[in-house]
């Protein structure tokens, strides 16, 4: 037997651990094409709270009883197809369980001499992966220019911040406590506390893109400090994911005619061709240290539904990730 955590009501604001529950599920073996797989890290991600009210966006919604799949590397335990052997390690969609069974064609080989596993759920896997597309495809920002980035110590965040000041930006970030304000001063990001300074005070200089991982207030306060000509790269809202109700604004939004601004959304699968040109341009950054991360480990697969509301509560630097089992 192993153990799988699912949907057990629909969240109502910020998750409950009571919202989830602990299944214990019979073992399957893999048929054809099909590989074992036992987790070492699971991912919690902000898009699955928008997947928890059942209603399908870009991706299905999770229906009551559901497992919770999402990101996830382990090791091959079994394999049916010749392309994976019993030790690989693999990043997968089996998400928040011990073990499970896949497809092999679902599966892709992780690269341990680039950076740990862990790696391959942030930076080196899809947070930084959606940052990179977010400065390069959607936000075409350029050496000189000033980026604002909210959520800055985050797992996307902190990528993007990082990534846009090797590219020769002067970039501005917020976060939510001191502790995550020091860190990204001490990699050369411009940080603020967003509960002690108003985003507006902070931009007052003006900006010329946004990296969008917050909404609200802090999209209003970019579109004001937004020079003409500017772009908002937006990639989350994640403080609005847990409103009961959709709340009006931005307010300002007739700056986008009268500053001509361009805002666009993305979603990182449509990009997943241009995965292979991301590892190759941003592997030998983090390899040679001129990338840093930070992790946010929460030990226990029963634990995964409190990782998870953690990250509302701003609870994590850099990645949170549940480590499953050990990585041996």
């Amino acid at each position: 037997m192993s153990r799988e955590i699912v949907l057990a009501v629909r969240p109502e604001g910020i998750p409950r651990e009571s919202d989830f529950e602990l299944r214990e599920v019979e073992d399957a073996s893999p048929a054809e094409r099909e590989v074992l797989v036992r987790n070492v890290f699971v991912s919690v991600d902000p898009y699955m709270r928008g997947r928890m009210t059942g209603v399908r966006t870009y991706v299905p919604g999770y229906d009551v009883g559901d497992p919770i799949d999402g990101g996830a590397v382990g090791r091959v335990v079994e394999s049916r197809d010749e392309a994976f052997a019993p030790g690989d390690w693999v990043v997968s969609t089996l998400g928040w369980r011990d073990q499970g069974v896949i497809a092999a064609n679902r599966l892709r080989k992780v690269d341990t001499t680039l950076g740990p596993p862990s790696t391959a759920l942030g930076m080196l896997g899809m947070p930084a992966f959606t940052a990179w597309i977010g400065l390069v495809e959607i936000g075409r920002v350029e050496e000189g220019e000033t980026l604002y980035v909210s959520g800055a110590a985050g797992a996307v965040g902190s990528a993007a911040a990082q990534i846009a000041k090797l590219n020769g930006l002067r970039v501005i970030g917020s976060a939510g406590t001191p502790e995550k304000v020091e860190w990204l001063h001490s990699l050369g990001i411009e940080a603020f506390d967003y509960h002690e300074t108003r985003p507006r005070d902070a931009l007052a200089d003006g900006i010329d893109a946004y990296f969008d991982n917050v909404g609200g207030e802090q999209l209003e306060a970019a579109l004001t400090a937004l020079r003409p000509h500017g772009r908002v790269i937006a990639c989350g809202a994640i403080s609005r994911y847990n409103d009961a109700r959709a709340e009006p604004g931005p307010r300002n939004l007739f700056l986008m005619v009268t500053k001509r601004l361009r805002l666009e959304g993305f979603i990182i699968f449509d990009h997943n061709a241009r995965f292979p040109e991301f590892l190759a341009e941003v592997a030998p950054w983090v390899r040679d240290g001129k990338l840093q991360y930070r992790e946010t480990i929460v030990d226990g697969i029963e634990n995964a539904p409190s990782a998870f509301a953690g990250l509302f509560r701003g609870e994590n630097v850099g990645k949170m990730l549940v480590r499953v089992g050990p990585d041996g």
